[in-house]
């Protein structure tokens, strides 16, 4: 992917300990330029992922050694939905995750403290079904669409709906299998699904109508513990030093390249497919920006999630990011 995203580097101090990292236009701290004075501990961090695109730069910091080279001690453990990461969260099994805003404020509000530290890579597409003729988005007018409800799946199919002025009937199908059957086999009119899924379900007849990308919808996080950021800073600063050493191998790399290294995560060819058909230069970690962020809360309380406003300072902390 060829197109770079600008990050800045700056420092804040935390129980005696100093992490690099840049608050942009974002960050509430002022821009300096520092390096980590601080070791990165033993301790252990354990990441949880999804199936999906977003999961890849964890994966191979992971299986190329870069987490290693930071000293960094790292565990992937992987889930098959958000509900089973979330309560793996939950139950303390994680000290950092993908997730996105809306699960980030729910977590606040249920006394969970978790920090979002970026954004993640995401592309999530509205589907329609093979053989329900229907070739652009606002022909989900009054359609059912599956998808799972309250996280960025639904958030992205509103915002489309939005835009086009019209409102569709969810249809909650808790097994992927049995969504997209439900699709391929036209018993509901349309789906959100993100990379690789989508593609997979594209080759088998399902019909694109929208991306998140393309619209320039984002809401998907990184996100850590609030004690491991304050108390480990330097674990996350190393962290993304490895994340973005990942991106560059990406870029620099063919999917096929690395295809046996997602198959080991139980990723389909069509992600390999998917990934060398980008023409963009895959970006460093990012913030989430802001005025998405505050529409993502003001969704989420709408929808009776949470039912409190919180804001970007309460929950973000972009300290770690660094220029591209």
């Amino acid at each position: 992917m060829k197109k770079w995203f600008l990050m800045s580097l700056l420092t804040f101090a935390a129980l005696g300990m100093t992490a690099c990292g840049n608050n942009g236009e974002t960050s509430t701290s002022s821009s300096t330029d520092s390096t980590t004075t601080a070791a990165v501990t033993d301790e252990p961090l354990t990441i949880g992922i999804l199936p999906a695109e977003s999961a890849i730069p964890i994966i191979l910091a992971q299986e190329e050694g870069y987490f290693s080279d930071q000293g960094l001690n790292v565990a992937i453990k992987s889930f098959t939905s958000p509900n089973d990461r979330n309560v793996a969260i939950q139950a303390g099994e994680l000290q950092g995750t993908i997730s996105d805003v809306m699960t980030e404020a729910t977590f606040k509000q249920n006394g969970i403290d978790m920090t979002v530290t970026s954004d993640i890579l995401e592309d999530f597409k509205i589907l329609a079904s093979p053989n329900s003729g229907i070739t652009d988005i606002s022909g989900l007018a009054d359609k059912k669409v599956t998808l799972v409800p309250n996280f960025i799946l639904e958030y992205i199919m509103d915002q489309f709906a939005e835009e086009e002025n019209f409102s569709y009937e969810i249809v909650d199908i808790a097994s992927f299998s049995a969504r997209s059957e439900a699709l391929l086999s036209d018993q509901v009119d349309g789906a959100v699904y993100t990379e690789p899924q989508a593609s997979m379900l594209a080759a088998q007849g399902a019909i694109v109508l929208g991306s998140s990308k393309e619209a320039g919808i984002k809401g998907g996080t990184l996100q850590f513990m609030t004690d491991i950021v304050n108390d480990r800073p330097q674990d996350i600063q190393a962290f993304y030093t490895a994340y973005n050493q990942a991106i560059d191998y990406m870029n620099d790399h063919s999917a096929k390249d690395y295809a046996d290294i997602l198959a080991d995560y139980q990723f389909p060819d069509a992600m390999s497919t998917y990934l060398d058909s980008q023409t963009d230069t895959y970006p460093y970690a990012q913030a989430v920006p802001q005025d998405q962020f505050a529409d993502i809360i003001a969704w989420t309380k709408d929808k009776g999630q949470i039912d409190q406003s919180y804001t970007y300072d309460e929950l973000v902390n972009v300290d770690f990011l660094t220029d591209k």
